[in-house]
């Protein structure tokens, strides 16, 4: 009986495997679809944004690299959110408390979000962006912190494509 659960239970996992691959996020690929919780309780997904270039910021408040980042990628949303872009800031686990984090929320711009359900997250470290078009394609997926040069290189070609009809 034991043998036969177990037999069952990987058998499972194997027909479920490539379901699961499928999921990941995918450079050039339509973007597997999200669901944030901001620090304010609002919930929000990837189809709320359609039409929007979205930046997925994964950072943590130990990281030199996002305390750097953080502030450029604030200031540059403040720019170019009239523009169809729209970036959140998500917090990783293994940050401080977020009670703790209430003023640096309140002086951001950029929407902070305390949960993400869905396929994305750090890839080989923080900070992580994931950037996805106006019409829902993953177009940029790297670890390392953006600087003004990088935003632009990134950002302002999307930012001109027109919206999906």
């Amino acid at each position: 009986m034991q043998v036969m659960r177990r037999f069952i239970f990987l058998t499972a996992m194997l027909l479920a495997w490539p379901t699961q691959a499928a999921t990941k996020p995918v450079i050039g690929a339509a973007a597997p679809d999200f669901e944030l919780t901001l620090v304010d309780g609002r919930k929000i997904s990837l189809a709320d944004l359609k039409g929007q270039v979205v930046v997925l910021n994964f950072w943590a408040t130990w990281c030199v690299p996002c305390r750097k980042e953080l502030p450029t990628l604030d200031s540059y949303y403040a720019i170019q959110q009239a523009h169809g872009l729209k970036v959140f800031a998500i917090t990783t686990e293994d940050s401080v408390p977020l009670a703790r984090l209430k003023k640096l929320f309140a002086a951001m711009r950029i929407p902070s979000a305390r949960r993400i359900k869905g396929p994305y997250g750090p890839l080989t470290g923080v900070p992580t962006n994931f950037v996805i078009d106006r019409s829902g394609v993953l177009r940029y997926a790297q670890s390392g912190a953006f600087d003004l040069e990088d935003l632009n290189r990134v950002l302002i070609p999307l930012l001109r494509e027109p919206l999906p009809s």
